[in-house]
């Protein structure tokens, strides 16, 4: 029985938050949404060809929409966009649940994103500062609405599960 009626997965990208929320929803055995994945699936585009007809703005518009929209929702774990905590909108659709901040170092970040080309805000020569610039500026944001702080890069997926599992039953 879950302590809370939503949980929230926010972070940088390729923190984990897909993998990690579409396994605890199975382990929590209730629903799970990815944001981005959602925001696809409507559009039937990429979020990198959405950045490029409608701009950032644009996007993070579609990004609020659906983050209010399952932030209703009973019994479900939704991961968020990286950035969507920069709107104040989205900070006080995260209030509604308990909020789980998956940080990751930067060496780690770019590992698990270096083949990824569909990242729009990181299709520029230098990557690595990008990313860097990226994770600093938000950081301060994901620490403030976090309930929880778990660090990927230190666990396996499966004692995450088991230690957000603990926190929420």
């Amino acid at each position: 029985m879950l302590k809370v009626s939503r949980i929230f997965l926010v972070g940088p990208m390729g923190t984990g938050k897909t993998s990690i929320g579409s396994r605890l929803s199975r382990a929590l055995g209730c629903s799970f949404v990815d944001t981005d994945a959602e925001i696809e699936k409507r559009t039937g585009v990429k979020i990198d060809v959405i950045f490029d007809i409608e701009g950032e703005d644009g996007f993070r518009k579609r990004e609020i929409d659906v983050i209010k929209e399952f932030a209703s929702r009973e019994n479900i774990v939704i991961a968020t966009g990286g950035g969507s905590v920069l709107a104040s909108e989205n900070q006080r659709a995260l209030a509604s649940g308990f909020v789980i901040y998956l940080s990751s170092s930067i060496e780690t970040l770019m590992n698990r994103i270096r083949e990824d080309t569909s990242r729009p805000l990181l299709n520029v020569s230098d990557r690595k500062k990008r990313l860097r610039n990226i994770v600093n500026e938000r950081k301060p944001i994901y620490s403030q609405v976090a309930d929880l702080t778990i660090k990927t890069d230190d666990f396996s997926i499966k004692r995450i599960i088991k230690i957000i599992s603990d926190e929420v039953t």
